[in-house]
């Protein structure tokens, strides 16, 4: 019976970090919402994975977005500040590249 409980609270309090760290990273200030799909395809070649592990979306930093969206960083600050954190990359970088691997290694492991 013992047992049984520590693995239903163990349970529980991996949902609830995870749930956590989700929230922290929607709420962290400076991280902007990135659409990477037009250049999903780059970013896979970079990465050396298939285009279908390429997410829609991912955050990173606003300096990073400014450079891959092409739009000035105090523009993306300012529409952060506004709640329309997001932008569309017309580029990638290698701080994109690493943000992408990152990621897919966290949802594949």
């Amino acid at each position: 019976m013992k047992s049984v409980k520590t693995v239903l609270a163990v349970i529980s309090s991996a949902g609830i970090f995870s749930i956590a760290s989700l929230t922290v990273a929607e709420q962290s200030p400076g991280l902007m919402n990135v659409d990477i799909s037009n250049v999903a395809n780059n970013i896979a070649k970079n990465i050396g994975v298939d285009v279908s592990q390429i997410p829609e979306t991912v955050q990173v930093r606003v300096g990073v977005a400014a450079q891959v969206c092409n739009v000035a960083a105090n523009v993306l600050a300012d529409r952060h500040k506004s709640g329309v954190g997001s932008c569309t990359a017309e580029i990638t970088s290698p701080e994109l590249d690493q943000t992408v691997r990152r990621q897919i290694k966290g949802v594949t492991q």
